[in-house]
């Protein structure tokens, strides 16, 4: 039996359903250093991927990791919800075009608010097909047009080329959303772990324009600080999913020079002036080695005068917005963020 359907049958529900062969397979739920414990649902995933023996992304390399990164919302059982109607389009880039994804529900105010979405992936792998999932979600639950990024990724288009396409594709949506119903100053840039990272960038980037900026900016788990030197990823740098192997991995493969990690395109929380940029909503988990940057850019926007609200998902691990289908609490935190985009879009 593949493993996504063993993963999906043991988790879904196994700890109350069936708790004689669930819990034994747990084990110990870890705890982590603020005293919460790890969701069951997640502890169970976590150990059947590791007696899976499955090779990490840096050991596949960028293509074979490509390869299996598409195949995560079906190992977590996640349903691609039906959208009123979803169009590729090919939008004007810096080195040619960027490929979008337009979701719009039925129930969209046209002209309306949107989200622009950047995926997740560490700069290296994920793409329109990696988080259709997410985004039909995100546009059925806040009954907004929802624009997925398939920006350039790295090593083949290192640093800052995804940088580029992402700040590109705000412009052009935002100049010319009108044309498909999208109110070019009511625009939220989203985005989960790298995703996170450019939806943070592009709003220093567009301030420093002095162009119209985004109306939010929703961060998921993002990555702000490149050097990784923040507690949080030695205290869950092996056994919750991103591991401190990978992440290095994937740092070396977008950044063409170690200096890179400090440059504020590729690590915001580096950004000397973070004063008038737009309202954010920070996401973080519990059990991610990027919590405590992701609450350190949280607490500088705060300080910075940026209207700024942060929630720490505390037995989450990094990814939980595409864990939904087999984690009842990751469903109810990514509905969270959902929410928060519909209240802070339509207010």
């Amino acid at each position: 039996m593949p493993i996504h359907r063993v993963l999906q049958r043991l988790t879904r529900g196994a700890l109350s359903t069936l708790p004689s062969v669930a819990r034994p397979l747990t084990g110990v739920l870890p705890q982590n250093d603020r005293g919460a414990r790890l969701d069951p649902s997640v502890h169970l995933a976590l150990r059947v991927l590791e007696a899976g023996g499955n090779p990490t992304f840096d050991e596949l390399g960028a293509d074979r990791a490509r390869v299996e990164f598409e195949k995560l919302p079906r190992l977590a059982d996640v349903p691609p919800l039906p959208v009123e109607r979803v169009e590729d389009q090919w939008i004007p880039g810096p080195d040619g075009e960027i490929p979008i994804r337009i979701y719009r529900p039925r129930e969209a105010p046209a002209p309306g608010p949107a989200v622009l979405y950047f995926h997740g992936g560490g700069w290296v792998v994920g793409s329109l097909a990696s988080h259709d999932a997410t985004c039909r979600f995100f546009a059925r639950r806040t009954g907004l047009t929802v624009i997925a990024v398939d920006y350039r990724l790295a090593p083949e288009h290192a640093f800052p080329a995804a940088v580029e396409d992402a700040v590109a594709a705000f412009r052009w949506v935002r100049d010319h959303g009108a044309a498909f119903g999208v109110d070019g100053a009511r625009i939220a840039v989203a985005g989960d772990s790298a995703g996170g990272n450019l939806a943070a960038v592009v709003c220093a980037q567009v301030r420093d324009a002095d162009e119209p900026m985004p109306a939010f900016q929703l961060l998921i788990y993002p990555g702000t600080d490149l050097t990784r030197s923040m507690p949080s990823h030695r205290l869950f740098a092996e056994g919750f999913f991103l591991t401190e192997r990978t992440m290095d991995w994937f740092v070396a493969s977008y950044l063409t020079d170690p200096s890179q990690e400090t440059d504020p395109r590729g690590s915001p929380l580096a950004l000397e002036d973070k004063r008038g940029l737009p309202p954010a909503h920070v996401a973080v988990a519990g059990f991610d080695p990027l919590r405590d940057e992701g609450e350190a850019y949280a607490e500088a926007l705060r300080e910075a005068g940026v209207p700024t609200t942060l929630r720490c998902y505390e037995s989450q691990i990094h990814g939980f917005v595409q864990m939904g289908g087999i984690v009842e609490s990751a469903a109810h935190a990514t509905d969270d963020l959902a929410a928060v985009l519909s209240q802070r879009l339509r207010a």
